[in-house]
């Protein structure tokens, strides 16, 4: 099989060997992607300093037309890209075409950004002798962007990056997941298509070892980059003097309290739990049900479980396929089995086939427990009664994490509170934490990261504010 080439500033790469992508389903040869070299690394570099001159001086009408046409041709070309994402990443095609448009989303939303990046009139007149003075700021892109993405949305968490880059008139340098490269190189060329300066894209297979110059070159002014904990704070002091955003994951918690609609409750949170089996940062993990409903809502979450099909991502039927990797599923179960063993119950689920993790729920589990203290990254979910919501509250802040939280309840009061005392970057009303619209903000606190994605707020960190102050005198010559 060739390989398939990537893009230096523009201009695709010799096809020369270099990295296999295999479907996590069966293990099956997908595509060969060259594979990038130390000396490419440099000459994107270089690129992104020439490019980021072009970006930088493209009126923002052009950045915004050239956004709105990627968003168009994801549009047009859903089912080419759902295809490949549900072939790489192992997401059923239902969820991939629902990624695809998402990524339409966020160019569109980008595109309208791009038109409403301003500034300010400050007064400067607030002391005697000041008079006649004022204060103009502006935002101004802060220079090429290291953007370095994971596998499980290879499309849309990559647009999360190079959409709000473009947008702030910025070049960029990406790094996608090796694992999952192909959306992100047939996104490249639809960007090029568009009309974006080629010198700004670069798009670079590489081991995850091998991109430390994307963080630590002084060409490169700000990286946003989302993956697991231990990497992004290694990013973070790496990255010296740069803007750095880090959405490094959560074990997110959710609180059903007494007076809920226990029907939605129970469908979102078998939905929140298993989309995409679990490989999500905002994957439902802890469930917290008041126990005047533990009961009735743990009996109707079951039964939403015991409909889901796992399989084949490209058979329309399949709610859960595969994890990544065999050794992800291995990790998964293991920790399955350290639970049982140390007293929790699995109510359902708990094997696996393959790469094929049956979706499981637990109860009986403690905080120690590896699937209550950390990231599972996989199909499971842990459903435990309390005495009160407050009580619950209290438990899903009893994390390491902070992204997003949730709870269901009909209690304005207990809504307020869960939203001033769970330390998260976002909390949802009556809707699970996997809840996310492209627009908002989207990014944690405490080991969940720094920063915030979505557009509005990425063109902030890829951007720097600068104040020109002006003395116009005292009195007007005619």
């Amino acid at each position: 099989m060739d390989a398939r080439p990537f893009f230096v500033g523009g201009r695709e790469t010799p096809r020369r060997p270099g990295l296999g992508v295999a479907s996590p389903f069966d293990g099956g040869r997908v595509a060969e992607v060259g594979r990038a070299s130390p000396g490419d690394v440099e000459a994107a570099l270089q690129a992104a300093e020439r490019g980021f001159r072009a970006i930088r001086g493209t009126p923002a009408w052009k950045r915004a037309e050239i956004l709105s046409a990627v968003a168009s041709r994801l549009a047009a070309e859903r089912e080419r890209f759902a295809r490949t994402i549900a072939l790489e990443a192992g997401k059923p095609i239902a969820q991939a075409r629902a990624e695809t448009e998402r990524a339409a989303l966020t160019f569109r939303t980008a595109a309208e950004e791009a038109l409403r990046i301003g500034g300010e009139v400050l007064p400067l007149d607030v002391l005697p002798g000041h008079e006649g003075r004022f204060a103009l700021t502006r935002r101004f892109p802060v220079g090429p962007v290291a953007c370095i993405t994971p596998f499980n949305f290879p499309l849309n968490l990559v647009a999360h990056k190079v959409a709000p880059a473009i947008a702030a008139g910025c070049s960029f340098v990406l790094k996608p997941a090796s694992k999952t490269p192909l959306s992100a190189l047939d996104l490249a060329k639809v960007l090029l298509d568009a009309g974006t300066p080629p010198e700004a894209v670069s798009v670079l297979p590489l081991a995850g070892a091998e991109a430390s110059p994307l963080v630590e070159d002084p060409r490169i002014r700000a990286v946003s980059f989302t993956g697991s904990p231990q990497v992004g704070w290694e990013v973070r002091r790496l990255a010296h003097r740069k803007r750095v955003v880090l959405e490094l994951g959560g074990n997110a918690g959710l609180v059903v309290d007494r007076g809920a609609d226990l029907d939605a409750a129970s469908a979102r949170a078998a939905a929140g739990a298993f989309w995409q089996a679990g490989q999500s940062c905002i994957s439902v993990q802890r469930i917290f049900a008041h126990e005047a409903v533990f009961e009735p809502f743990l009996e109707k979450l079951l039964s939403h479980v015991d409909a889901l099909v796992v399989g084949d991502p490209l058979d329309e039927r399949t709610t859960v396929g595969p994890v990544v990797a065999e050794e992800d599923a291995a990790r998964i179960e293991s920790w399955i089995d350290e639970a049982r063993s140390g007293g929790a119950q699995v109510l359902r689920g708990g094997s696996r086939r393959g790469t094929l993790v049956e979706p499981t729920v637990l109860t009986g589990t403690r905080e120690t427990m590896r699937v209550r203290a950390l990231e599972v990254f996989g199909p499971v979910v842990a459903v435990e009664p309390v005495r009160s919501a407050l009580e619950g509250i209290e438990a899903v802040d009893r994390s390491d994490y902070g992204l997003q939280a949730g709870i269901f309840t009909s209690d304005l009061a207990v809504a307020i509170a869960a939203f001033e005392r769970i330390e998260a970057g976002a909390v949802v009303v009556n809707d699970v934490p996997t809840y996310r619209v492209d627009t908002m903000p989207y990014g944690g606190v405490k080991a969940s990261g720094s920063g915030r994605e979505g557009p509005r707020w990425a063109i902030e960190d890829y951007t720097e504010m600068r104040t020109l102050v002006v003395n116009a005198g005292t009195t007007a010559r005619t």
